[in-house]
């Protein structure tokens, strides 16, 4: 079993848990009590290049990012300089993420927020309209297709935006065969963890005409922007590299500083 099967396996059991605590029905009856949230696409069109700004605290790959771990002062950091949305961790367990960080930045911050999970139920889904967020992540290689069709539909009735995340040819055929307008090419293997902006570059040329295009993962450098959208990719998803950096906010504005 490699890493994603195991956060994916795990990810069942804790929401099988967290469904008995607050049932689909009791999230579903905060719905028509929620305002409607600001469009994800069209702030990561609104500039040259959109910046998806992440806090997490941990990874699998990376191990503990940041010791002075604020999500609130992170993420007005991030707004500040010229982010259009932040994706936030919604798992505990290998990212260190939760409700507690969403809705402290959620608080905090006006712009789209990406509910960055490993959705396996559509309850999450549900769970992440009533928490702010203006879009879910869906990762291709975790889902079946009709999983993958279904959740599409289920994210879009809840007029929130679907991130299709995908990270080899065969995965991106099936995003644009499940009618995916706005996908993300991870950099990284989620089963091996190798990164390579090489990823983008080759599957690119892929992308539906139209389609909003995101480059996850393995972003450094304001050069590395550069050739990103250069390759065509509309927007960059950027947690580690700016997490590391003292001040995150900065790092991100230095990040565009050449587009």
């Amino acid at each position: 079993m490699n890493i994603l099967e195991q956060i994916c396996a795990d990810k069942r059991i804790e929401i099988e848990a967290r469904k008995k605590v607050q049932s689909l029905e009791e999230l579903q009856v905060k719905l028509p009590t929620l305002g409607k949230r600001p469009d994800f696409v069209e702030s990561l069109r609104s500039t040259p290049m959109g910046l998806i700004a992440e806090v997490k605290r941990k990874s699998p790959s990376a191990g503990l990012i940041r010791d002075q771990f604020r999500p609130s002062i992170i993420a007005s950091g991030y707004e500040a300089n010229g982010a259009s949305a932040v994706s936030c961790l919604m798992d505990h367990k290998y990212f260190g993420g939760g409700d507690d960080d969403f809705s402290e930045v959620r608080k905090a911050i006006e712009i789209p927020m990406l509910y960055k999970e490993f959705v396996v139920d559509s309850w999450q889904i549900t769970h992440a309209k009533t928490m702010g967020a203006s879009a879910v992540l869906l990762i291709v290689g975790a889902l079946t297709d009709a999983e993958l069709a279904g959740f599409i539909k289920d994210i879009q009735v809840l007029e929130l935006q679907p991130l299709v995340e995908v990270h080899d040819k065969e995965e991106m055929l099936r995003a644009i065969d499940a009618g995916s307008d706005c996908i993300g090419i991870n950099n990284r293997n989620l089963k091996t963890f190798v990164t390579t902006l090489d990823t983008t570059f080759e599957l690119a040329a892929m992308a539906p005409a139209g389609c909003t295009l995101v480059s996850e993962s393995g972003i450094k450098t304001p050069e590395d922007v550069v050739l990103l959208k250069e390759a065509g990719a509309n927007a960059i998803l950027v947690g580690e590299s700016l997490l590391r950096e003292e001040d995150p906010g900065k790092a991100a504005a230095h990040l565009l500083s050449l587009i």
